[in-house]
C-alpha cells in the first residue's frame, strides 16, 4: 500500500488533501491571471505598445477564462482532475515563461491571450465544483467556499509582491517567479492529487464505505459540454447566476483587476 493510500485511511479524510491541492492550483492560476495589471506599465515603457493593444491580449485571456470552463469540466470527466490540472498548470507556466522572450504585440496576444487564457480557463471554478462534488457530501458548501476564496486570496498574496519585484528587478523577474510557482506546484499535483475517492478505497466525506466507481469516460468532451449547457439554459437560475457573474467579471476582472494599477500610476501613485 502506498503512503498516500495509508494516509487516506487515517484520521483526516483525504478529500481535504485533494481540496488543499485544488486550492493551491486555483490560487496560483488566479495570481497569474491578475498579473497583467502589474505588467501593463512596464510593457508600455519597454515596447511602446498602447494600453489598448495590451488590453486586447487581456480581453482574450478573460474571454477564454470564461468560455473554457464548461469544456474544461467535461475534460475533467473524461481524463480526470489530476491530468487536467497538470496540463493546465504546465500550459500556463510555458506561456508565461515565453512572454519573457517576446518582442512583438502579436506574441503577447498569442501567449498571454490564448495560451495563458486557455490554461487558466481550465483551472476555473468549474474545476473546483467538479472536485467538490466528487469528494464531499457533507461540508460541500464550506469546501466550495474555500475554493471560491482562492481567486481573491491569490491576488491579495501575490500582487503586492509582484509589483515590488517589477519595481526593483523588472517585469521579467516577476514573470519568472510566477513560472517557478507553477513548476513547484506540478510535483504536488502529481503526488497528492487523486481523481476519485474510489481510487483510494474510500467514500466521499460524510459517507461510509467505498464510493461507487465513476462512470467510464467516453464520447466527445465538447459535445458533452454543449449538451449540458443547453440543458442548463432552460433554467432561470442559470441565467440569474450567469448575469451576476458576468457583471462581476466585467467590473472586477475586466476593469479593476486589469486597469486600476495603470490608472493609479497615471495619477502619481506608484505600483507598489
Amino acid at each position: 500500500m502506498s503512503a498516500v493510500a495509508r494516509f487516506a485511511h487515517g484520521r483526516i479524510h483525504y478529500g481535504w488533501i485533494v481540496l488543499g491541492v485544488t486550492f493551491l492550483t486555483l490560487l496560483i492560476a488566479a495570481a497569474t491571471r491578475a498579473t497583467p495589471g502589474v505588467f501593463i506599465v512596464p510593457f508600455q515603457e519597454e515596447f511602446g505598445w498602447s494600453r489598448a493593444t495590451i488590453g486586447a491580449a487581456v480581453s482574450i485571456n478573460l474571454i477564454l477564462f470564461g468560455l473554457i470552463g464548461p469544456f474544461a469540466a467535461a475534460v475533467v470527466e473524461q481524463l480526470g482532475a489530476r491530468r487536467t490540472m497538470l496540463f493546465a498548470v504546465g500550459l500556463v507556466s510555458t506561456g508565461v515563461a515565453l512572454t519573457t522572450l517576446m518582442t512583438s504585440a502579436w506574441q503577447l496576444i498569442l501567449l498571454w491571450g490564448f495560451v495563458v487564457g486557455s490554461g487558466t480557463g481550465m483551472t476555473a471554478l468549474a474545476l473546483g465544483a467538479t472536485v467538490v462534488n466528487r469528494w464531499f457530501t457533507q461540508r460541500r458548501g464550506l469546501a466550495m467556499g474555500i475554493l471560491t476564496a482562492s481567486n481573491a486570496t491569490g491576488q491579495l498574496i501575490f500582487l503586492p509582491a509582484l509589483a515590488k519585484l517589477v519595481e526593483d528587478h523588472g517585469w521579467r523577474v516577476a514573470a519568472l517567479c510566477v513560472v517557478a510557482l507553477g513548476v513547484l506546484l506540478l510535483p504536488v499535483i502529481a503526488l497528492l492529487m487523486r481523481n476519485h475517492p474510489r481510487d483510494l478505497g474510500i467514500n466521499r466525506f460524510g459517507e461510509a464505505g467505498i464510493a461507487e466507481a465513476p462512470a467510464k469516460g467516453g464520447g466527445n468532451p465538447a459535445k458533452l459540454a454543449v449538451s449540458t449547457l443547453l440543458i442548463a439554459a432552460r433554467s432561470r437560475d442559470f441565467w440569474l447566476l450567469f448575469g451576476t457573474f458576468f457583471i462581476c467579471g466585467l467590473s472586477t476582472n475586466g476593469l479593476i483587476g486589469t486597469h486600476l494599477i495603470p490608472a493609479c500610476f497615471d495619477h502619481g501613485i506608484p505600483e507598489v
